[in-house]
């Protein structure tokens, strides 16, 4: 069997104990029996507008004190100008918000993309398992190979998984939300490294709330997010003069939760000189004002999700930012 991705390479697929090659061929490609999977050549994410967004239950920390809080009003005029931003330097596509799941806004949560194929998420609270189906429907119409987690193996895409800026290494974290069982089974669908991460801070009980990946082999974290062990991993992979810490006050404002494209750089809002900092490694930085959908546990990130790869995302601009580890 074989099945286009993305132009010029040819990549194992493991589906049981059957190993087929997913083979890339020309986008004018018309062969008989082939399946093209999406391949951009655009940055390129997926938004999903809060119509139906509020805080109607707590199943994070930052829910607590915030039910019914935000207003919508304000809500959707802050997504909007992250949509307006981001459609700057990117393409962005829709997805239908349902009534009866308030968190689909925070789409970057329901999978993990590369190469054309999508790892589905698999919620760990019933509150979020409605949005399952909803955006599995989309990546399916959309011509995405499916990697499916079990309902037993919680997983909560780049809230919990994300790849480096090259695209040959996956982070994943586990801690109160998701399975360390999850990060093989996840990292299997494109046979690629993946290092575990322990987060002991409820507050950040996803990874990207504490850890982004940057262009140029930069990394943008809170350290006091991870255990010990995890923090050594993570000074084995990225040196010091890459490595980009952000406090606590710094991390509580979402500080971590930031979109990177090339050298651009879109976040909420922090009341530091975190972006400064940024700005001296030779980023561009655009602060928003994100503070409805912060209230819900999520920022700049949690609202888009990446389908294009990331040599295509982070190759954007790159020039000057330095190697990529």
């Amino acid at each position: 069997m074989t099945i286009v991705c993305c132009e010029g390479q040819t990549l194992p697929w493991k589906v049981g104990t059957q190993v087929f090659m997913i083979t890339t061929l020309p986008a004018s490609s018309s062969a008989s029996g082939l399946v093209s999977l999406p391949h951009f050549n655009r940055p390129t994410y997926l938004m999903c507008p809060p119509e139906w967004y509020d805080v109607d239950y707590v199943i994070n920390p930052w829910m607590a004190g915030n039910l019914h809080q935000p207003s919508r009003d304000t809500a959707f005029m802050q997504w909007k100008n992250l949509y307006q931003e981001l459609q700057r330097i990117a393409d962005v596509r829709l997805v239908h918000a349902r009534e009866g799941s308030p968190d689909m806004v925070f789409v970057a949560h329901a999978a993990v993309v590369l190469h054309g194929v999508a790892a589905v998420s698999s919620f760990t609270h019933p509150q979020r398992q409605t949005e399952e189906q909803h955006v599995r429907q989309w990546l399916e119409d959309a011509g995405f190979l499916l990697w499916a987690t079990p309902r037993e193996t919680c997983f909560e895409g780049e809230g919990d998984a994300l790849f480096d800026a090259n695209g040959g290494h996956l982070w994943a974290a586990h801690g109160v939300r998701t399975c360390k069982i999850s990060h093989r089974h996840v990292a299997d669908a494109w046979h690629t490294p993946v290092t575990s991460l322990h987060l002991v801070d409820p507050r950040f009980y996803h990874l990207d709330l504490c850890f982004a990946p940057l262009t140029g082999g930069y990394l943008l974290y809170f350290p006091e997010a991870f255990d010990a062990a995890s923090r050594v991993k993570i000074e084995a992979a990225y040196s010091a003069d890459k490595r980009i810490s952000v406090n606590e006050l710094e991390a509580t404002q979402f500080g971590c939760n930031v979109i990177n494209i090339g050298r651009d750089i879109v976040m909420g809002t922090v009341g530091t000189d975190l972006a400064k900092r940024l700005m001296e490694r030779g980023f561009d930085v655009t602060e928003l004002e994100l503070s409805e959908f912060q209230r819900g546990g999520g920022s700049a990130k949690a609202l888009a999700l990446r389908l294009s790869d990331m040599d295509v995302t982070h190759g954007a601009g790159a020039l000057g930012l330095g190697a990529q580890v």
